[in-house]
C-alpha cells in the first residue's frame, strides 16, 4: 500500500485544484496500491517507481502546466531511478542503463537510450549504481569502475577540457560507491580503502574533502553522512557540510570550505534514519520519528508557513502516517522546489544481493532442490521475489545465495 506525502514546488500539476506552492505536507495518491519503491525528481520530471519493477513519470513543460504523466516503456524490470536538472537514468535488474536528456543524446534529448552499452570495454558494462549530476551521468560497474558521461563544463567529468561527452568515459578505477546530487556540477567518488575523491565546481569551497563517507550533493554546498568509527555497539550517524551557507543553508552560520559537523539538540540524542540534500535544501528523518528540515523553503518544501530561508535545522510537523510504527521504512526525497516523504520496506540487503547474482550471468542456470523435492531456478526465484516479496522466503533465498557464493570461485558456469 501507498504512504506518499509532498510539499513544496506543485510544477508539474501533481494536484491540478492545489495552489503551485504547497506549504504543509499532503498525502500523494495514485489510483492503484501498487507498492513505492523508489522517488526521484528533478526539476522537469519526478519518476515513481514501483515494487513491481515498472515505473511512470510525471513531465513538466516549461511554457506548459498541465498535467502529463507517461508510463517508462521499457521492457526490462527497473531496480533504481534517478532525475537531474536536464537528464533522467534508469537502472534495470539486468545491468543495464537507460538515459535521456540534452546532455547525453542531444539528436533524440526526450529518448531514452542505452548508455551502458556505449561503454568501450565489453566486459564492464555491467552496471551497479548510477547517479544523475546537473547536465552528467555518473555509472558504477560491477567491476568497481566509474564512468561519467555528458557535460563537463565545470570539470565534474574529471578532465580538463570543458566539452560534452555523449559516450561513457573511464574516470577512476577501484570505486565503491559515487555521490552526486541532481543539481550538482561537482562528483565524489569512494574508493575501497574508503578514501573520498572530488572533481567539478568548487564554489564556495564545496569541494572541502577529507577522508568520509559520503551520501548526496545539493547544488552550492555538500552535505555528508558518517558513521562514528568511536562508537562500536551503536554507530551514530552524524552530518557534515561544507559550501556556500547564503543560498542553502548549510545547518551553519557561515560559509565553510571544509567539512564541519552540523550540531543540533533536534539530534543530539536520536540517529539518522534517512536523508536527502538533492536540491537546495535538505531533510533528515529520525529513529524517533522527527522530521527535520534546512535550507530553502521559498516554495514551500520544508513543509513549514513560513516561506523565507531557514539556516539551522528545524523540526517540521510529521503528518498522520499511515505506518506510524515502522518508521525504519519511511524515506524522504529533495528536488530543488520540492520534497517527498514515503513509505517504502526493505528486506535487508537481500533485494540488492539477488540483483548482483542475477547480473552474474554464468551462475544463471544454476538450479536448487529444495527439502519436499521442488527444484528452484535461480534467476526465476530472483523475478519472483522481485514481484511478490514474502517475507517466508527470506531464509530459503539466502541459503540459495549463500550456496552460489561459496562455489562462485570454482565455477564459471553451469548448464
Amino acid at each position: 500500500m501507498n504512504d506518499i506525502f509532498f510539499f513544496g514546488e506543485n510544477k508539474p500539476l501533481f494536484y491540478p485544484n492545489q495552489p503551485l506552492k504547497i506549504i504543509k505536507p499532503i498525502q500523494f495518491k495514485f489510483e492503484n496500491e501498487t507498492q513505492i519503491k523508489q522517488i526521484s525528481t528533478g526539476q522537469f520530471a519526478t519518476i515513481f517507481l514501483f515494487k513491481d519493477g515498472k515505473a511512470i513519470q510525471y513531465l513538466k513543460e516549461e511554457k506548459d502546466l498541465k498535467q502529463n504523466i507517461e508510463k517508462i516503456q521499457i521492457e526490462e524490470n527497473i531496480q533504481k531511478v534517478t532525475v537531474g536538472w536536464r537528464n533522467e537514468a534508469i537502472l534495470t535488474i539486468e545491468g543495464n542503463v537507460f538515459a535521456k536528456g540534452k546532455d547525453i543524446n542531444s539528436e533524440n534529448p526526450n529518448e531514452f537510450i542505452n548508455i551502458s552499452s556505449l561503454i568501450e570495454d565489453k566486459n564492464d558494462r555491467i552496471i551497479e549504481d548510477i547517479v544523475c549530476g546537473s547536465s552528467s551521468i555518473y555509472l558504477l560497474t560491477s567491476n568497481q569502475n566509474a564512468y561519467g558521461i555528458g557535460s563537463n563544463y565545470y570539470g565534474q567529468l574529471g578532465f580538463q577540457i570543458a566539452k560534452k561527452e555523449e559516450k561513457p568515459i573511464l574516470m577512476m578505477k577501484n570505486v565503491s560507491k559515487i555521490f552526486s546530487g541532481n543539481y550538482s556540477t561537482s562528483v565524489f567518488l569512494l574508493n575501497s580503502n574508503q578514501e573520498l575523491f572530488g572533481c567539478g565546481y568548487n564554489f564556495f569551497g564545496r569541494l572541502g574533502i577529507k577522508t568520509l563517507e559520503g551520501q548526496f550533493i545539493a547544488w552550492f554546498h555538500s552535505i555528508m553522512l558518517i558513521e562514528d568509527e568511536n562508537e562500536n555497539e551503536n554507530p551514530k550517524r552524524k552530518l557534515y557540510s561544507c559550501g556556500c551557507y547564503h543560498y542553502n543553508g548549510l545547518g551553519q552560520n557561515e560559509d565553510v570550505n571544509e567539512f564541519t559537523e552540523i550540531k543540533s539538540s533536534l539530534f543530539e540524542n536520536d540517529n539518522i534514519l534517512d536523508f536527502s540534500a538533492r536540491g537546495n535544501h535538505t531533510l533528515i528523518l529520525t529513529s524517533k520519528g522527527k522530521l527535520i528540515g534546512f535550507g530553502s523553503n521559498f516554495s514551500g518544501q520544508l513543509g513549514i508557513e513560513k516561506i523565507e530561508k531557514q539556516n539551522f535545522p528545524i523540526q517540521i510537523e510529521l503528518p498522520k502516517l499511515r505506518f506510524n510504527e515502522d518508521i525504519s521504512n519511511y524515506h524522504v526525497h529533495c528536488g530543488l522546489e520540492r520534497s517527498f516523504l514515503y513509505y517504502s520496506p526493505s528486506f535487508s540487503n537481500l533485494e540488492e544481493d539477488l540483483i548482483k547474482l542475477y547480473q552474474r550471468k554464468e551462475f544463471c542456470n544454476i538450479s536448487f532442490k529444495t527439502e519436499n523435492g521442488e527444484i528452484i531456478e535461480a534467476h526465476k526465484l530472483i523475478l519472483k521475489y522481485r514481484l511478490n516479496q514474502n517475507q517466508n522466503e527470506i531464509e530459503k533465498l539466502q541459503e540459495i545465495i549463500s550456496k552460489i557464493n561459496q562455489f562462485k570461485n570454482q565455477i564459471k558456469y553451469l548448464k
